[in-house]
């Protein structure tokens, strides 16, 4: 196979975007060249995006499935803004992405997919590939179906086999584009389809004719190279949000010294937390799939009575149905984590689809006077530590603790250092030993858990009660007990926050996964001179105390959040604090630009109406 030789420019990092039908592999591709370039050495941020509809009609709008990509030789916090590179593998997924390709970006697609039926479904009146719509980029046509086909015309696989593999000749061609090696695909597809060596070697006839068909290509003259990042010395594992929370939740487990319970229902998602505890039998994990999320979370809290330490985790729907559940763990105090990965819309709502919008249920999940306590990550490494800090917070107030993480962190990969788990805090179960009897709520103080079949044994039950346990409705004793709930709170004072530049009037304050795009925003405007402090913070409630009265004396407090009513700000705002919200609503994280912009008109508001900066 002759070459044609090629230009290699180096640059500081590129974002690429495969797409297709979501039977395509798009998550396979994408993931391994996520996979492929942790290896290699940079940074990186994902952003897998998936269709709504279980079984969409193939070749539709509704049935696109992507992932995107942004990596790099400096530190990033987004999966990026604009594409440098858009693989299309059909029309659809032409016409859904290319917006977002940069002009003069690479456009990579499939001729094979652009049939007279798939352009139809796609909107296009005629095919787009023909006539000057596309000038404005660098396109690549490509008949990858066919190239794929005759590459493994001597296996004996059927056409739709065949065409399977066509996803790896996408990969093969943007390794080739970005000089990068092939091994550890390789290795990944043969242990993947071990037990079916057909598809193996298939699967790598695909990978292989992808890469050296570059090679071949006159129309692209120069390929890239974006060095390693400079990271930190020290261990790091490329990870999803979701099995990094995971993971954290097993190593506060561990920690303490209590066998961990998962009871739960699979839902999107928030599954991914089950499958991935499930594999951890050995280290004492037991897990429950529930029939429905009722029976997912009061099976957590019998787990918990029995000293476990309980662990469920749902979506917003799932928390609706959860909430007097979670009342009962709050009036028999029994430690428990409940993990919301939050979606988009309300009920069914948008699915696979990323959204802030579950904030005031996490404070508020239920009827009554009743609060919890809430942690956001905001980062995959957070997610890690939210895992653990949730358990030490619920053993220490004795009490249901929420995690509120997201759809657009759950499926996010990135390279996260391998923590110092020796220097990590833990929260012991404190059991009881005393001699009191069955006196578990006297007074405000709280009293070590007894474990069933072990000494001081109490009665836990849904309605208010007395010293004991027992039902009693006395006015005075629910005083005492909300008092007593509310109280408690104050023993989680140990969240930490982030601050720069502390000594500007306005101060920009996202939360949970907005994180990355705002401060990749605050450093822009840092960068062109603009004064603008930065407060961060994981610990939703109880804030930092000293955040707090910090933001307290702030002219104005600006909240990026994914959702329509801006709800951390309104938060705030009863804090005593001048809080303004800049939403989004589209079931996708913030654009970077968009903020810098929004920030700056809302900066340019504020002085011109007296605000001091």
């Amino acid at each position: 196979m002759s070459t044609v030789k090629k230009n290699i420019s180096e640059v500081d990092g590129a974002t690429i975007r495969f797409a297709g039908d979501s039977g395509d592999g798009m998550q396979l591709t994408g993931s391994q060249f996520s996979d492929n370039t942790a290896i290699f050495g940079n940074d990186l941020a994902t952003l897998p995006d998936f269709p709504a509809e279980i079984r969409a009609p193939k070749g539709s709008l509704a049935g696109v499935s992507s992932f995107q990509l942004q990596f790099s030789n400096k530190d990033i916090h987004t999966p990026g803004d604009d594409l440098d590179v858009l693989v299309a593998m059909n029309p659809a997924g032409l016409k859904v992405h290319l917006g977002e390709l940069k002009d003069n970006g690479m456009l990579i697609v499939n001729t094979a997919n652009f049939t007279a039926k798939n352009i139809k479904l796609a909107g296009y009146d005629d095919n787009p590939l023909d006539g000057n719509s596309l000038d404005g980029y660098q396109v690549i046509k490509v008949d990858m179906t066919k190239l794929v086909a005759t590459a493994l015309e001597d296996l004996g696989l059927s056409s739709k086999l065949k065409a399977r593999s066509t996803n790896m000749f996408a990969l093969g061609l943007l390794y080739w584009l970005y000089g990068r090696s092939l091994d550890s695909s390789i290795k990944f597809l043969e242990k993947k389809f071990a037990k079916t060596p057909d598809i193996v070697e298939a699967n790598l006839k695909a990978l292989n004719s992808g890469y050296y068909y570059g090679e071949t290509l006159e129309v692209i003259k120069t390929t890239y190279q974006v060095n390693k990042a400079k990271f930190e010395k020290g261990k790091y594992r490329n990870i999803m949000g979701n099995n990094a929370l995971a993971f954290g939740l097993l190593t506060a487990a561990q920690r303490s010294g209590l066998d961990l319970y998962y009871g739960g229902y699979p839902i999107t998602p928030a599954s991914d937390i089950l499958h991935y505890l499930a594999q951890y039998k050995s280290f004492g994990v037991k897990t429950f799939q529930a029939e429905d999320e009722i029976a997912g979370v009061v099976s957590a809290i019998g787990a918990a009575f029995a000293g476990n330490l309980a662990i469920t985790a749902t979506s917003g729907p799932g928390v609706a149905l959860k909430s007097e559940a979670l009342g009962l763990a709050v009036i028999t105090e029994l430690p428990l984590v409940l993990v919301n990965v939050q979606r988009g819309g309300p009920s069914t709502g948008l699915p696979t689809k990323t959204e802030q919008s579950d904030l005031l249920t996490a404070l508020y999940p239920g009827h009554g006077d009743m609060k919890m306590p809430v942690i956001a990550p905001g980062t995959v490494e957070e997610c890690f530590i939210a895992g653990v800090k949730s358990v030490n917070w619920a053993e220490r107030y004795q009490g249901p603790v929420v995690i509120l993480s997201e759809h657009a962190l759950s499926e996010r990969r990135q390279n996260i250092p391998r923590p110092d788990l020796l220097s990590l805090m833990g929260e012991d179960r404190k059991v009881y030993e005393g001699s009191n009897g069955y006196l578990r709520y006297d007074g405000s103080e709280l009293s070590p858990m007894p474990i069933p079949g072990g000494p001081g044994s109490y009665v836990a039950n849904g309605s208010e009660h007395d010293a004991m346990g027992d039902t009693t409705h006395l006015p005075a004793r629910h005083i005492q007990m909300t008092e007593r709930r509310f109280g408690k709170l104050q023993l989680l004072n140990d969240g930490t926050f982030e601050s720069e530049n502390e000594s500007s009037g306005i101060a920009l304050v996202p939360w949970g996964g907005s994180k990355g795009p705002a401060l990749d925003a605050f450093n822009e405007l840092r960068e062109e001179g603009v004064d603008l402090s930065w407060y961060y913070t994981m610990y939703i409630h109880p804030m930092p105390e000293e955040m707090l009265n910090a933001l307290k004396q702030k002219t104005l407090v600006i909240v990026p959040e994914l959702n329509y009513m801006g709800q951390y700000a309104s938060v705030l705002r009863g804090e005593g604090i001048n809080a303004v919200a800049i939403t989004q609503y589209t079931g996708l994280p913030f654009k970077v630009r968009d903020l810098v912009a929004n920030i700056k008109e809302l900066m340019d508001s504020a002085v011109k109406d007296g605000a001091t900066v």
